[in-house]
């Protein structure tokens, strides 16, 4: 069928050759489990100077790799997760100014292990705290204002895509629909970040690219996190962002016809690599391989078709490029610092998580 279709188009359709994966997978995870074992803290927690974050991080990726929640490590870190269950719903450490981040990454983890509907509770609330930290109406935001439907990393923080794609992820974590308010209040603020002129965005920096991609924020006079600026004063757009954009747009209940969907592929068909972060370089790399996977996972096709016509298995192509990466204690860390992914802790938990979704 895609070949008719690509021969309809007059295009050429290739498939990329399969990749053997299988057998040296499970050794990839497996060394990467057990160096999380060893880099747990005493409390349970990984990297804690960065409040629940990282240690939410890993436990989702243990998870999410087999281990059980009645495993001793991942039991411990649930139990430190658990104790940081404020009085507002929000799951975060005293005096955090990222309690949306951090309360986001805890639903996530949490719902991977609810399975006897221990933590049932927890995340129906710590679901009301995020909604109430979300730019709307109660922060005296129109559907005017670029701030609106936003999420940043706390109440008075200005949002971001980052935080925002967290904030949906979280959402449907907790079991909101794509017709949910908040959710489509986030699609508002997402649309906004796309570089694509249409009814959906009329900000001054929808046309000046005009590519289809995603860049960080609309908010605050826009911001983009490539070092390259646009000559034309637009924001340029980058993979890990374009990525999560349409990852929250699939979530928001959008279609494949959809012109921003359409605009969203387009560029990822045109920009599809995994050797770096299309458009930010070996800025986020980690954070960028988690993105992809979840979503292609999320699009739900084995193979993705980039601009050239070549089919990707891009499962395989994935578990290749990271096992790649793996150092010998079976840690991951990026050369570049950005974003924190010289913390072991974190860019494990990235990878582990990227491959967990393309199974």
């Amino acid at each position: 069928m895609r070949f008719l279709v690509a021969l309809l188009l007059g295009t050429s359709f290739v498939v990329a050759a399969p990749l053997a994966h299988a057998a040296d997978s499970s050794k990839t995870v497996d060394a990467g489990i057990a160096f999380l074992r060893k880099a747990q803290e005493e409390n349970g927690t990984w990297s804690p100077k960065t409040g629940t974050g990282v240690t939410s991080l890993v436990t989702t990726a243990l998870l999410r790799n087999g281990v059980s929640p009645s495993d001793p490590t991942v039991a411990k870190s649930l139990k430190y997760i658990e104790a940081q269950v404020q009085p507002d719903g929000g799951i975060y450490v005293a005096e955090s100014t990222n309690k949306n981040y951090e309360t986001c990454l805890a639903i996530i983890c949490l719902k991977e292990a609810n399975k006897d509907g221990k933590y049932t509770k927890a995340i129906a609330n710590a679901d009301k705290f995020v909604k109430g930290l979300q730019w709307d109406e109660t922060e005296k935001a129109e559907k005017s204002d670029v701030n609106y439907g936003g999420a940043g990393y706390g109440k008075k923080n200005r949002p971001d895509m980052s935080n925002t794609s967290f904030l949906i992820e979280a959402l449907v974590a907790a079991g909101n629909g794509p017709e949910d308010e908040n959710i489509q209040k986030a699609l508002v603020f997402i649309s906004r970040c796309q570089n694509l002129e249409s009814e959906h965005n009329t900000t001054p920096f929808a046309a000046k690219v005009n590519d289809g991609g995603f860049y960080y924020t609309v908010a605050a006079g826009g911001e983009t996190n490539v070092l390259d600026p646009d000559p034309n004063g637009g924001l340029r757009s980058y993979a890990s962002m374009t990525y999560a954009g349409l990852k929250s747009m699939i979530h928001a209940g959008l279609k494949a016809d959809d012109p921003r969907v359409k605009a969203a592929k387009t560029w990822i068909a045109k920009h599809y690599d995994l050797n770096t972060n299309p458009g930010a370089g070996d800025q986020g790399l980690f954070y960028y391989y988690v993105t992809f996977a979840k979503t292609l996972n999320a699009l739900g096709d084995k193979t993705f078709t980039d601009s050239k016509g070549v089919a990707h298995d891009w499962k395989a192509e994935l578990h290749e490029v990271i096992a790649k990466r793996q150092k010998p204690d079976g840690s991951w860390l990026n050369a570049n610092q950005r974003w924190m992914e010289t913390d072991p802790n974190l860019v494990t938990a990235y990878a582990l998580l990227a491959l967990s979704y393309a199974k």
